[in-house]
């Protein structure tokens, strides 16, 4: 192969990845189309823009549908009183009305409602991501380093005071111009060792100029059979919190708050 179609299939697989997050950011139920972030207690509350009163306890969320009032979950209406359960932290379970669809998630331990509109004014008013032109030079080889087990990680997140739970099967270290650097690595995947999927949260020396302030993430993928991975930082992408306020992102570890300007991936969106 040579270098000049290396090239090019390089550009050409990064475009198709910018359509695809262009497509997942003008979804009409993706969380540009997030109306409003609702946070349930043992109250029963009436939301503006969903159906029912909501409200949660020991066994789970709960929706008091009224008269003339439905949800619809796999097909099947959903009429009355419905129990969605205990969600799994960092899970979430979405039922449609009309043409909308209600998300029901946990997030740091707090059971939400988000319905997502089609005719959001944040999705409505959504421009365009900049994007650093893609370069080879921000294509980078590092290694997988395991730590012992699986562990637990605490972090922030934007909204003040709400914490988020991470599992961190290890670091990721890799070089660029000759200096060493080290990525806390996070994974949603079971721990059953060589399928774990990895991603890394972090900011870097563009954070806060030309790129998001508070984070960004970059997918790792699943490590070779000796632990060499490939890090691709035109590939960077911005969090929800870029986007809307009605995002609950969590923030960088402390170990990933790089100094080195990373001038590649997504930028700070456009204003509306």
């Amino acid at each position: 192969m040579t270098s000049s179609t290396g090239n090019a299939d390089f550009l050409a697989s990064w475009d198709a990845w910018r359509e695809r997050r262009e497509a997942s950011l003008t979804n009409r139920h993706g969380f540009l189309a997030i109306t409003s972030i609702n946070w349930l207690t043992d109250t029963p509350q009436r939301l503006d823009d969903a159906p029912g009163e909501w409200h949660a306890d020991a066994d789970g969320v709960h929706v008091s549908l009224g008269d003339g009032e439905q949800l619809e979950a796999d097909g099947q209406p959903i009429t009355g009183t419905h129990h969605f359960g205990v969600i799994a932290e960092g899970h979430d379970v979405k039922v449609g009305w009309g043409d909308a669809v209600i998300e029901v998630a946990m997030r740091g331990g707090n059971p939400i409602v988000r319905p997502r509109h089609p005719n959001s004014a944040v999705l409505a008013g959504y421009r365009s991501t900049p994007r650093y032109a893609p370069s080879t030079r921000w294509v980078v080889q590092g290694r997988f380093v395991p730590s012992a087990e699986v562990r637990t990680v605490m972090g922030g997140s934007v909204v003040d005071g709400l914490m988020l739970e991470h599992r961190s099967p290890g670091v990721v270290e890799f070089h660029i111009d000759g200096v060493e650097y080290t990525l806390v690595v996070f994974t949603d995947s079971e721990p059953d060792g060589d399928d774990l999927d990895l991603y890394a949260l972090l900011t870097d020396g563009t954070s806060g100029i030309t790129t998001y302030r508070a984070c960004r993430m970059l997918d790792v993928g699943v490590p070779n059979g000796d632990g060499s991975v490939t890090l691709d930082f035109n590939r960077a992408s911005n969090l929800p919190c870029a986007y809307t306020t009605m995002a609950t992102c969590p923030l960088p570890p402390p170990e990933n708050r790089l100094r080195l300007p990373i001038e590649a991936g997504e930028m700070v969106p456009l204003p509306r």
